[in-house]
């Protein structure tokens, strides 16, 4: 096993705890199904959030996810820098995991309108 590094962001609706809560479960919830991920293999999180987003912290909305054990995952956030122009109302995310897997056969998740971040690598996904 290695340490591989996971991206996703989603894009919110609007600042409100109930929409960082969905939001940040789906996009957890895909990382980690997207790639196999049990909670055994999770090393730390670190969240990211845009400055207009005040309603909560990602982490906590991720420490209540239904089936996924995070309570021995050490989790951080951080806010986003400040860019002018930048797409609103975005979380990001940066797992670290050990794996198996190959860079290459990493699935980096991009949900909702957070997709125009990565084009290159946001996949189908919704």
């Amino acid at each position: 096993m290695t340490v591989r590094a996971i991206r996703g962001a989603t894009q919110l609706l609007e600042d409100s705890t109930l929409e960082m809560d969905a939001k940040v479960a789906e996009l957890v919830e895909a990382m980690l199904s997207g790639n196999g991920i049990v909670a055994q293999d999770l090393i730390s999180i670190l969240f990211t959030a845009t400055p207009d987003l005040k309603s909560g912290f990602p982490a906590a909305s991720a420490r209540i996810l239904k089936g996924v054990d995070l309570s021995d995952v050490p989790l951080i956030c951080a806010q986003e820098i400040d860019v002018t122009g930048a797409l609103p109302r975005v979380v990001r995310v940066l797992v670290h995991v050990n794996s198996n897997k190959e860079n290459p056969e990493i699935s980096h998740i991009y949900l909702h309108g957070a997709k125009v971040l990565r084009k290159d690598i946001a996949g189908d996904e919704k």
